[in-house]
């Protein structure tokens, strides 16, 4: 009886913690794009990653995940730049969840300069750096992006409206504890080194902005898909929130053309097994 008790508590814990046990039992990750380029990831050991949350005032975002408390648990938010429609609501994330916010050295030094989080929950790495915040068999490495990184805020002494400065853009490459590696490239144009990412580091999945105006077009994208990084799986992300991003992943699949590449063109709210 005892052991039925501690069955029953362990399988609500991982209930309660959103893991199905058909998660863990075979080692899959779930992926969740909620818009722009807002996603959760849940590792294989239940670990729960936020990258970019940008929720509350996304127009794409579905409703039930514009209150914050509607993701479940978090234990890591990762910050791929200073824009808002990347960071918006990853200091109330933080502050909800108790958790730290990794991202760019420059960002995060603006972040506790202006009290917006302590330093505990504003961690500064850099690029080709790797931490591993939530166990040695999760790594998280920052790599380059070609963007820009300027944080707007709101001054609450003044009600006027400033810039400061936000450091440099990056991606993320996480590798979780199956091996499997996800590369989130937050914001991006075409640049060079894109093949140096996919030859070193080989990534599986890529979560690849194709909007253009703020980041690559199709094309562009379909080329980076093709030649530079070669994954697995690709899923296209930040497009059609404002008129300026107007790429679309038919235009994406059309460029790829055949490629070994299984393109997910999924909708904001849905989730991914992989």
């Amino acid at each position: 009886m005892r052991h039925a008790k501690q069955l029953i508590m362990a399988y609500l814990a991982i209930v309660l913690a959103g893991i199905t046990p058909a998660l863990l039992a075979q080692g899959k990750t779930e992926v969740q794009w909620l818009g722009q380029a807002a996603t959760k990831i849940t590792t294989p050991s239940g670990k729960v990653i936020v990258i970019d949350p940008w929720l509350t005032s996304n127009p794409k975002t579905p409703a039930q995940y514009k209150n914050l408390e509607a993701l479940g648990k978090v234990d890591l938010i990762l910050v791929t730049h200073g824009h808002s429609d990347h960071f918006a609501d990853a200091p109330a994330l933080a502050k909800l969840n108790n958790v730290p916010v990794y991202g760019p050295a420059g960002l995060m030094q603006s972040v506790v300069a202006l009290g917006i989080l302590p330093a505990d929950q504003a961690v500064r790495f850099g690029k080709s750096g790797t931490v591993t915040p939530i166990g040695s068999n999760i790594k998280i490495t920052s790599v380059h992006a070609e963007h820009s990184s300027e944080l707007a805020y709101k001054n609450p002494a003044t009600g006027k409206d400033e810039v400061h400065v936000g450091g440099e853009p990056v991606g993320f490459i996480i590798e979780l504890e199956n091996g499997f590696k996800i590369y989130h490239m937050g914001d991006t144009g075409v640049f060079g080194d894109l093949s140096f990412i996919g030859s070193y580091y080989k990534p599986d999945l890529i979560l690849i902005p194709i909007g253009g105006h703020f980041v690559m077009h199709p094309k562009e994208a379909a080329l980076v898909t093709k030649t530079m990084l070669k994954p697995r799986f690709a899923i296209p992300i930040h497009y059609g929130t404002t008129p300026q991003l107007k790429g679309t992943p038919a235009e994406y699949i059309s460029a790829l053309g055949k490629t070994p590449t299984k393109v997910f063109a999924i909708n904001p709210g849905d989730k991914l097994e992989f």
